[in-house]
């Protein structure tokens, strides 16, 4: 199985740092490392490769090469999620969409992610193993939630042999997850605990 993992682009924002990046030289503040801890716990026998459209663009090529293609992305991220949705759909390889985007507001915008074949929602550590059996069996399920939360103890670390650190600002780590408040306008506590 060749999967093409991608992240979508960051408008530009608060929290693209487009202007600031430019004085250093780089091209994204940080790399995908959700999407890259997903990398991680797909099988090892899997190709994978990795488009962050901060740093590069997605090409027709990369979708001609992937079997399925993995999109981890944010709220703030919606507008490049449905360009990459719809650039999917005409090269015909199949979607899996998971991160906070699709967990929190698949619901609500049920019609705009109906070309997302499949989506495995929640904490990946939980539904990507139940995504990844199905599929093996060959009838993967459109939706896969878990109302439970990782272990994190658990989870492999990301696969960083899959991006170039050069392009990148700053390294995220992490050592938890959630939050112990519960402010009226973040989604944190509800998606992670």
């Amino acid at each position: 199985m060749k999967v093409l993992l991608i992240y979508p682009k960051f408008p530009d924002t608060f929290w693209s740092f487009k202007h600031a990046l430019g004085f250093i030289g780089k091209k994204a503040a940080y790399p995908p490392l959700g999407l890259l801890t997903v990398a991680a716990m797909l099988p090892k026998q899997w190709e994978k490769r990795l488009v962050d459209l901060n740093v590069t663009s997605l090409t027709d090529s990369d979708l001609q090469w992937a079997d399925l293609v993995f999109i981890s992305a944010m709220a703030v991220q919606r507008s490049s999620v449905n360009e990459i949705i719809a650039k999917c759909k005409e090269a015909g390889v199949s979607i899996v969409g998971g991160g906070p985007l699709f967990t929190s507001e698949y619901e609500e915008f049920y019609e705009e992610f109906e070309d997302v074949d499949h989506l495995v929602l929640n904490e990946a550590e939980v539904t990507l193993p139940l995504f990844l059996a199905d599929i093996e069996k060959g009838h993967a399920k459109r939706i896969y939630r878990a109302s439970e939360f990782a272990d994190i103890t658990q989870t492999p670390a990301p696969a960083w042999d899959l991006l170039d650190m050069k392009h990148y600002a700053s390294m995220s780590i992490q050592f938890s997850r959630g939050c112990p408040f519960n402010c009226e306008f973040c989604n944190v506590t509800a998606l992670f605990g």
